[in-house]
This record gives structure tokens, C-alpha cells and sequence, in this order.
């Protein structure tokens, strides 16, 4: 059995820090014959601010789907991931990119982890969201806060 990993999911949220995540993703990859897949999930607007939304928000989620395939394909050319390696889904984002490793038969998953203080920390993360379902490694790549 190979110690490579030979498909590599990396799920980034299209902040500035998803550079950092893709990065490691990379380095893990060099000098083998892995392929790198990258996935950027939206949950649904009634997901992110309860069901209860009085107002039909169907045109501003494909808009910002359609902004979310911009800014992925943008990260994806910059890393030279194909575009039928590229994913934007709508979903829970802890159980979709655990669907789309699975569905892919992936070995790892890089996703990025902040530190949390106050109450993110009680709401969790999406690195310790995704573990637990995981059939492959997890790698959560800790986010050095960009400085300007």
C-alpha cells in the first residue's frame, strides 16, 4: 500500500486565507502523482439565517453562486486544478465536502482552521465538523492571519 496520497480534496471558503490552504495542499501533492480537487460549498441562505426568511432569496443565491465559480476558478488557475476538478455546491458545508470526498474516493481532505476565541469556539469549526464523518485522513491547515 502507498503512503501517497494520490486525490486530494481541498475545501476553501474563497477568503484571502485560502491561498494558505491550497498551498499545504500542494506541498503534500509535490513530487507525486497527486491530483488536487477544490471545492468551495455555500450553504443555503435559509440554512445560514434560519427558515424563516419572509422574502424569496432564490435570484441573490445564484448570484452569489455565480460569484463563488468567479473567485474558485480563479484560485483553481492560479494552482493549474482542472476545471472538471472544481466544485461549488450549495449544502451544510461540514457534510458536503464529507459527500465529495466520498463520492470522489479522495484520500485526504485540507480544509483550513482558525483560532477561535469567545463564542466561536462553542459553534466549532468546520476542521473539527468534518473529521468525525471523514473515511479518509483530514488535514486542517492552521490560518496565519494575513498583516497589512
Amino acid at each position: 500500500m502507498s503512503n501517497e496520497y494520490k486525490d486530494v480534496l481541498v475545501a476553501i471558503d474563497g477568503s484571502e486565507e485560502s491561498q494558505q490552504i491550497l498551498e499545504r495542499a500542494r506541498s503534500v501533492c509535490c513530487g507525486t502523482s497527486g491530483r488536487l480537487h477544490l471545492l468551495h460549498v455555500i450553504e443555503p441562505l435559509a440554512l445560514a439565517y434560519g427558515a424563516d426568511i419572509p422574502i424569496d432569496v432564490t435570484e441573490l443565491q445564484t448570484g452569489i453562486m455565480d460569484q463563488a465559480r468567479t473567485s474558485v476558478r480563479r484560485y483553481a488557475d492560479t494552482y493549474g486544478i482542472p476545471a472538471e476538478r472544481v466544485y461549488v455546491e450549495m449544502g451544510s458545508i461540514e457534510k458536503t465536502i464529507q459527500e465529495k470526498a466520498e463520492a470522489l474516493d479522495v484520500d485526504l481532505i485540507v480544509v483550513g482552521s482558525h483560532t477561535r476565541t469567545g463564542l466561536a469556539i462553542l459553534l466549532g469549526s468546520t476542521a473539527r465538523g468534518v473529521v468525525p464523518g471523514a473515511r479518509c485522513d483530514v488535514l486542517a491547515v492552521k490560518i496565519q492571519k494575513c498583516r497589512n
